[in-house]
């Protein structure tokens, strides 16, 4: 088994990041220029349409990435017995280089970790290869990169934040309330309507702030979601600070654990402090 695990090459999953092709780390550009093989996430069959190549490309000309190219197409749909497959067929396509002793770079938006489609391909490599350990390159996410587009923090202290897919979010949103002080709801775009109406219920319209495109010449940001324009959907997030216990290492002040919040008096305090 030693013998044969000897001669597969090396997998590397990429996060490229969010847009901004001037995030791109230094590891992942100096791996990307030396890798036998470049798999590359397509949304349309044969068309080369990958928002992480163009991430890719807006920082590293072609030319200086000799390895092959090689596009996997994976259907934006939830449906299974869609997806599935192509999973399965992106995961024997990497497998094959790498059993010929190739060096492959999966490349992923933001961070291959964090709600990425690497996380099914190497689901289905475990299958294939039980013996391959892929090497995993960090991204920046658009969990850090849309506070740094509101400029809102998302947590000090002892301060607490949370990461959920919005339409689950929506359901568990007055429990999150009172257990985080910052809640990024990913993919928002097709929530907005019911996430104003929430919010309102809760008097906490004015904590929400919503951005898309982040990072790119695309990038929109809002502090007031009735600003949001319809057909606004991928990539957005809404960035919720209710942020109740900030300021305990300025001011000494320890908030009990099972503190609740009352939603009306939260938002009062942190608008005042903002002002202030």
């Amino acid at each position: 088994m030693s013998d044969i695990k000897s001669s597969f090459g090396t997998l590397y999953a990429i996060g490229v990041g969010t847009g901004d092709s001037e995030l791109l780390t230094l590891k992942a550009a100096r791996l990307l220029s030396e890798v036998d093989s470049i798999a590359i996430p397509e949304k349309t069959a044969g068309e080369a349409d990958s928002f992480a190549w163009e991430i890719v490309t807006g920082a590293l000309n072609p030319q200086d990435m000799p390895g092959e190219k090689l596009f996997l197409h994976f259907p934006m749909t939830r449906d299974a017995s869609v997806t599935v497959p192509a999973w399965q067929s992106a995961a024997r396509k990497i497998a094959e280089r790498i059993t010929q002793g190739k060096n492959v770079a999966f490349i992923t938006e933001g961070d291959p970790s964090v709600f990425s489609t690497w996380a099914y391909i190497q689901e289905e490599l475990q299958d294939i290869l039980p013996e391959l350990k892929p090497v995993i390159v960090p991204g920046i996410t658009s969990i850090t990169a849309i506070p740094a587009q509101t400029a809102i923090p998302l947590a000090d202290g002892q301060e607490r934040f949370c990461v959920v897919p919005a339409t689950w979010g929506l359901d568990c949103l007055p429990r999150l309330i009172e257990e985080f002080d910052t809640i990024m709801l990913i993919k928002a775009g097709r929530i907005i309507p019911q996430l104003i109406e929430l919010l309102e219920s809760l008097n906490m319209l004015d904590c929400a702030s919503y951005v898309c495109n982040a990072t790119t010449d695309k990038q929109q940001v809002y502090h007031d979601l009735r600003d949001v324009p319809k057909g606004h959907r991928y990539f957005s997030m809404v960035q919720l600070s209710i942020r109740s216990r900030r300021g305990v290492l300025r001011h000494g002040k320890i908030c009990p654990s099972n503190q609740s919040v009352d939603a009306s008096l939260v938002l009062e305090k942190t608008r005042c402090e903002e002002a202030a």
